[in-house]
């Protein structure tokens, strides 16, 4: 378990104002010069040995993607930082916390993050729907700048630094990078084909990178306490603290930090108070929000939640959005929902996204009422075989890991319910009736 003096977030539950006051008196913005005049290769290099890894999604290594840009400006253009706030995935919602509650730790490290990849501005991508966070967003900026923080010669650093918040229009794609960095420029958000990588070719054609809020708003406190401080928690690897959102059928859904690598079953107990129904009543759990495969209940009660571990699941840590189903719930239907969903939000650009997540969904439709063929299972597996790897963006993956998942753990439930709805019963249902 994490202690209490290793937390980074300390008003994550906003018992206390969110405004710059009370964040400086929780230690943001403290001596903040000081961490820039170590130098940018420097902290580049302290992020990298903080084993810190993106808390968006891809687990990437973050030191290792800052180092991606360019030392030097390239026929005068300008760098840029674009922090992801879009935070659409199904089960995600700790961004919003931070953004609503701490937001001076994701401005402060916006700047130092900016600083260590020579960009010029930051612009922080907020979810069009987090209306009262962006409101906090927009008058945090303005507090910093205000404060000599942000701005001309930030933080008496010598260093020129902007930031700028940019409401989406709420569309989960927006949240791949380079379909945000389009929807930032004013254009449909769709994915960029890479090469070039926004590294290189990004924001306005300027070299880019971007980065979670989590992954961001960390920075400070690592740089502040040491890089082997947030190393020595969790295991190699998958080292630091974690925003943990847990919703669905536990007894307390709540959004806590806590160190990379704690049993999931000790994740539960300690901060949900159980499973509802207890841990007999668990069924399947999807570690890491809709887009990673479930994980069915004896697999992953002492599986330790990191990206490593769950990756061993085949399944994966994802933004650590955790949904506990118990065995009230109707698997084959909330896997449908999910198919939905992603069919739904599809931008189109590709074929096999665009015709094969509405196909996708109208199969899982079928067998979630059991109106199917046996042979359709197999049929639907081999689909998102064909959609998986084969799209621009890594969507069409999203939309095939939740079914295969589902068929790797469930094909029975899915055979039976087939069974069920033509009519068919079981020799031991046989034996039973005559009784």
């Amino acid at each position: 378990m994490l202690a209490d003096k290793d937390r980074i977030f300390t008003n994550l539950y906003g018992f206390q104002p969110w405004g710059v006051e009370h964040a400086m008196k929780r230690g943001d913005w403290a001596d903040t010069k000081s961490l820039m005049a170590v130098g940018q290769d420097a902290i580049i290099q302290q992020v990298k040995d903080s084993g810190l890894r993106g808390r968006g999604g891809a687990g990437f290594s973050t030191g290792l993607k800052w180092s991606f840009m360019p030392k030097e400006p390239k026929d005068g253009r300008p760098s840029f930082l674009v922090v992801n706030a879009d935070e659409s995935e199904p089960g995600s919602c700790k961004d919003r916390e931070i953004i609503r509650n701490d937001p001076h730790k994701l401005i402060e490290g916006a700047l130092i993050a900016g600083y260590a990849m020579r960009a010029r501005a930051a612009y922080i991508y907020i979810r069009g729907e987090y209306i009262r966070e962006a409101e906090v967003l927009f008058a945090a900026v303005e507090e910093a700048y205000a404060k000599g923080f942000i701005g001309k010669n930030a933080c008496g650093s010598g260093y020129d630094f902007d930031v700028f918040v940019h409401r989406g229009g709420g569309a989960y794609i927006c949240g791949e990078e380079t379909a945000m960095i389009e929807s930032l420029e004013g254009k449909k958000g769709q994915p960029r084909l890479k090469p070039p990588f926004p590294a290189g070719v990004g924001l306005y054609g300027c070299p880019t990178t971007v980065n979670n809020v989590e992954s961001i708003a960390v920075v400070p406190t690592i740089l502040r306490r040491g890089p082997d401080w947030f190393a020595g928690i969790g295991r190699p690897n998958n080292q630091g603290t974690k925003l943990f959102q847990i919703s669905g059928h536990v007894n307390k859904p709540c959004v806590v930090e806590e160190a990379m690598s704690l049993p999931f079953r000790e994740l539960i107990d300690v901060h949900c108070g159980g499973i509802r129904g207890g841990w007999d009543n668990l069924l399947a759990v999807i570690p890491g929000g809709s887009s990673v495969p479930l994980v069915p209940a004896h697999e992953i009660i002492d599986a330790p939640m990191d990206f490593d571990g769950l990756r061993e699941l085949k399944s994966g840590l994802g933004t650590a959005a955790v949904i506990v189903m118990d065995k009230s719930t109707d698997i084959i239907r909330a896997i449908a929902r999910i198919s939905y969903f992603y069919k739904h939000e599809s931008c189109g650009q590709c074929t096999p996204c665009r015709e094969g997540t509405g196909w996708m969904w109208r199969v899982m439709e079928r067998l979630a009422s059991g109106d199917a063929e046996p042979h359709e299972i197999d049929m639907l597996l081999e689909v998102t075989t064909q959609v998986e790897g084969h799209t621009i963006c890594a969507l069409g993956d999203a939309a095939a890991w939740p079914i295969q998942g589902l068929i790797r753990h469930f094909r029975p439930e899915i055979e039976a319910r087939i069974a069920k709805r033509r009519g068919f019963v079981s020799v031991p249902e046989i034996a039973q009736a005559a009784e």
